[in-house]
């Protein structure tokens, strides 16, 4: 089915609201369920949103929070509602507008415009000279990839990138063709996302994952949310909350944001959240300043030392201390020299409140302290994270029931690919596993990270770029840099549903190659075939299609990825690739082979609800770190300075945008409709600067690289923050990072952690030439 797009494009007339106070309830509902008519129909939209989340159905697709033991029958959220609608609707991009639109043409369109088009559904190539895709044949299609790849000089000059909603089949083929073709350039959207909580948490306990299950939230006795915003980002977490809440739970946010919610909650599926005042969630709501969490942990610990000075043997957990952990003393140590001035500077909080979150902490047995990446994009991420762990551990707050390290991923299965391989630097326990397995040696070099990769391309080493799902370029910092690398690749090839910015910012030659989506059934010579996903909390279940595709001439991922793997490698790997294709069993039968914990993958995933994967720190209190203890560790911290006049800025999602998709140009929480070019101040700090609620600013970042980065014609919206941060969208606002601004250790895009200046707008004729200027066009 083909009918016109339901948008041109971008039109802001911005519109400003007070922001809400409450989440879900009956807007919820209808905000989830007025699109999904509107664009899927009725009868397609009840099939859909009836199996989502279920034991038979498939997986949500807009995040990764796990599945309650106990499923409603509407086991989805309002942005799950939008991402299945976004993914399943009937309109699709016709043939005729490949001639119509040139790629200079779709370079002027939003990333919204080009979402609105439908789904993609025939391989299209545009060769090198020419300003036009161009429909192609499969076997055309995959040659041209096969023979570029053929005729490199090395397999590092390509790079192999990977959506977070690659299921886990599809993750292990893929990353078995990249390393069988010779390279381990493997960039993911982890590397943009939790890889600085991956290696703060390996580094301490041995593994980078949630040590807690769905079920402890609601036995824990406190719960500290940071960094995080549930009510838009994993919406159906917020159910988990009111439960804990109902149990006794304390729950404290630790945001420089109000966000309604984290606020009250009204759960739609029940009388007071449709009649009633719903749930308060916050008993207390720290709008710390950007970049403090950590010395707030080192605050918290330091009063938790404080107190078992006053009480001996009555605070610390001394017998998981000397049983499990090792750096006590060193830290208890380091903290006594800690300047409680510095800490209300960084934190931007009053001893008050420190002290009353103090009081919490040591009241409550079971603690659950739960982040997202308003913790992971810092610069010193990694070191404020390996705080949050000191601060569990010194109660024992690993390892028991309704306590634990909860990182809650947004893609919905990026923990799985990471799982099955998906790493430019996996172990080599998992290479050694693969050689045994397949018979070939893996490459054992590392490769290239996502920041790595657009540096790759800028200097000309990364030649090919090819793209299992994703937008890379609208998702990496420094917009100007990412394009402009992108276009000096040889050839970038993207494996899609829909068309979104990397699709107009390509190489000499590019290549789209349309995909099913997750909520649609694949049949292949096998029978019909499922897929399986990893969640936040270590949980594998499987995922199977509801609908049927909707073109007869889209190929599941895992037949592109067989496909282009017999292509390139022919016989060079003893790997049988049409039998992959053909059924994904015969892909489970070597997970179970060569993943940790994997073991009889085909029988445990077809167990009612799936699996557990084992996680020593939570099931035994084993850590697999190099000592085999867990490590309390000590961290210098600093914090960020800004000068006079300015502002400490982070980058965020609207509630109507799934990572760089954007489902419409409201966001209905913060009170923002028609339009992304906002940025929240403080009313005080607008005040201060001389700007008006509502002025139209140009926004400058400042690093001492002394490029003027900016981005032009931003409304100054007045918002309830922290004073002296500022919030933008992304990825309106990336190209204000620059590219090597990035996390210590992890090399996660510091997205949160930019200084900046307001100036009022000049008109386009007053700019002048120099400045690194927004490159996403329509915004």
């Amino acid at each position: 089915m083909t009918s016109k797009p339901p948008v041109d494009d971008v039109i802001e007339d911005i519109e400003v609201s007070e922001p809400k106070t409450w989440a879900a309830g009956v807007p919820g509902v209808t905000h989830s369920m007025g699109p999904a008519f509107k664009e899927m129909g009725v009868s397609r939209s009840l099939k859909l949103l009836s199996s989502m989340n279920q034991k038979d159905g498939f997986d949500c697709m807009s995040c990764a929070w796990p599945d309650p033991e106990h499923r409603k029958t509407a086991e989805f959220c309002e942005n799950g509602a939008k991402a299945v609608t976004w993914e399943a609707t009937p309109l699709t991009v016709p043939t005729s507008f490949w001639r119509e639109h040139s790629v200079s043409d779709l370079l002027t369109k939003s990333d919204y415009w080009l979402g609105m088009q439908g789904r993609l559904v025939e391989p299209v190539y545009k060769p090198a000279g020419k300003d036009h895709y161009e429909p192609v044949s499969w076997d055309k299609a995959i040659q041209i990839i096969a023979d570029k790849l053929k005729g490199l000089d090395s397999p590092n000059q390509a790079a192999f990138y990977t959506s977070g909603r690659t299921a886990n089949e599809t993750a292990f083929a893929y990353q078995l063709f990249v390393r069988a073709f010779g390279t381990n350039n493997l960039p993911d959207c982890s590397n943009m996302c939790h890889e600085s909580t991956g290696l703060a948490m390996g580094q301490t306990i041995g593994i980078g994952k949630n040590t807690v299950s769905y079920g402890d939230f609601r036995k824990a006795d406190l719960i500290i949310i940071m960094g995080q915003n549930p009510g838009t980002n994993h919406p159906r977490q917020l159910t988990a909350l009111e439960e804990a809440k109902e149990n006794g739970a304390e729950i404290v946010a630790v945001n420089p944001l109000q966000e309604a919610g984290l606020m009250r909650y009204k759960n739609p599926q029940k009388v007071k959240g449709v009649l009633g005042h719903g749930t308060g969630l916050a008993d207390q709501y720290l709008q710390i300043r950007l970049g403090g969490d950590g010395w707030l942990m080192k605050a918290i610990s330091k009063r938790v030392f404080e107190a078992e000075a006053k009480n001996p043997g009555k605070v610390l957990d001394h017998q998981f201390l000397a049983e499990h952990c090792q750096g006590l003393e060193e830290f208890r140590e380091h903290l006594l020299h800690l300047d409680e001035a510095a800490v209300r500077e960084a934190t931007g909080l009053t001893t008050e409140q420190i002290d009353e979150l103090a009081a919490r902490y040591l009241k409550a047995d079971r603690v659950i302290i739960t982040w997202a990446m308003g913790l992971t994009q810092h610069k010193e991420a990694v070191p404020s994270i390996k705080e949050i762990i000191n601060l569990l551990l010194l109660r024992g707050n690993i390892g028991k029931p309704g306590a634990g390290a909860s990182p809650i991923r947004g893609h919905s299965n990026v923990q799985g690919d990471r799982t099955m391989g998906i790493w430019e630097k996996m172990p080599p326990a998992f290479l050694d596993a693969l050689e045994k397995e397949f018979g070939f040696n893996p490459p054992r070099e590392e490769g290239v990270d996502s920041v790595q990769a657009i540096r790759g391309m800028r200097d000309g080493k990364i030649k090919v770029w090819i793209a299992l799902g994703g937008n890379m370029v609208a998702a990496i910092s420094d917009t100007a840099a990412a394009e402009a690398a992108f276009q000096k690749t040889e050839m970038t090839v993207q494996i899609s549903t829909k068309l979104n910015r990397n699709h107009a910012v390509i190489g000499e030659e590019a290549l789209i190659l349309p995909t099913m989506g997750r909520s649609e059934i694949d049949m292949q010579k096998g029978g019909e075939q499922f897929l399986s996903v990893e969640d936040s909390v270590c949980a594998v279940h499987p995922t199977h299609g509801r609908v049927d595709p909707i073109s007869p001439k889209l190929l599941s991922e895992v037949s592109i990825v067989t496909r282009l793997a017999r292509a390139v490698l022919g016989n060079k790997v003893n790997v049988d690739w049409a039998g992959f294709e053909g059924n994904y069993d015969l892909i489970r039968e070597h997970i179970g082979h060569v993943v940790k914990g994997c073991a009889n993958y085909n029988q445990l995933i077809r167990q009612d609800g799936g699996f557990i994967l084992p996680h020593g720190p939570r099931d035994s209190r084993t850590f697999t770190t190099d000592t085999g203890k867990a490590k309390i560790t000590v961290n210098e911290l600093e914090y960020i300075q800004c000068p006079p006049g300015r502002l400490l800025l982070q980058t965020m999602r609207s509630h109507d945008q799934f990572n760089t998709t954007i489902y419409s140009l409201n966001d209905r929480y913060r009170g923002i409709k028609k339009g992304r070019k906002v940025i929240f101040v403080h009313p005080d700090d607008l005040a201060a600067l001389g700007i008006d609620n509502g002025e139209l600013v140009d926004v400058h970042s400042e690093f001492t690289d002394n490029v003027d980065r900016v981005v032009h014609q931003f409304k100054a919206v007045a918002f309830p923050t922290s004073r002296g941060c500022a919030a933008a969208y992304f990825p309106e606002a990336n190209p204000l990072v620059p590219l090597d601004f990035t996390a210590q250790g992890s090399n996660t895009p510091a997205s949160k952690s930019v200084v900046v200046r307001l100036e009022p707008s000049r008109t386009i004729h007053e700019r002048h030439v120099g400045t690194t200027e927004g490159a996403l066009a329509g915004v």
